[in-house]
């Protein structure tokens, strides 16, 4: 699924989703399960084309992060999804911990944007995001990060109903299986982004050029 629409700076946010090192470094809590799938794909190679993009084509980026975790976070709640349950009690992305620190290349610069933190899967729901993203003048979203059919997925529906031009860059978006991608590139964004895209086909449409300095 790909699209003809062109990324220009002054309408287009990357949101870089979840970029902790629990995730998306070696020795992370949940690296050994997405590893598979970000070595296949080339997950982090590609994040980093596609930021390094972003970056010097000048669009807006945003960092758009779980809530870190503290040992009494959920005490109290009424009902927890089955992911919250997780989290919990395997203390995933804890504050104050290497885990929940950014993995050292998509850390953000000064000028660039940390949203509230999601306490579920939509970095929409409960935050600041669509807000600050409205103050920024943009229109269109480009997601990365993790995990696919949670927060990458969810974070993206949620755009695509507040009338945001949304794309997934699929190689440099991960998961913790196979099966997981599948649910997401094959079944739900085709019902609902505007175009998903590879890393190369997203630079090649960013305008400002074609990928020179961008790898």
């Amino acid at each position: 699924m790909t699209c003809e629409a062109r990324y220009s700076p002054d309408e287009t946010a990357l949101l870089i989703v979840d970029p902790y090192n629990d995730f998306l470094s070696d020795g992370g809590k949940l690296w050994p399960r997405a590893k598979t799938v970000a070595e296949r794909v080339g997950l982090l190679d590609h994040m980093r084309v596609v930021l390094a993009t972003a970056r010097a084509r000048g669009l807006s980026v945003f960092i758009v992060p779980h809530h870190r975790t503290t040992p009494g976070d959920y005490r109290t709640w009424e009902y927890l999804s089955p992911t919250q349950r997780r989290i919990a009690a395997d203390q995933t992305f804890a504050e104050g911990s290497w885990g929940a620190e950014w993995h050292p290349d998509f850390r953000p610069r000064e000028d660039e944007i940390v949203v509230r933190q999601h306490w579920a899967s939509s970095g929409f729901a409960n935050t600041d995001l669509d807000f600050m993203l409205k103050q920024h003048g943009v229109r269109k979203i480009v997601l990365i990060g993790m995990r696919a059919n949670t927060c990458v997925d969810t974070t993206a529906r949620f755009g695509q109903e507040l009338g945001y031009h949304v794309t997934l860059v699929r190689d440099a978006i991960g998961s913790l299986g196979w099966e997981e991608m599948t649910a997401t590139f094959d079944l739900n964004a085709p019902l609902y982004a505007h175009a998903v895209l590879t890393a190369d086909e997203f630079v090649g449409l960013v305008d400002g050029g074609n990928g020179e300095g961008s790898r």
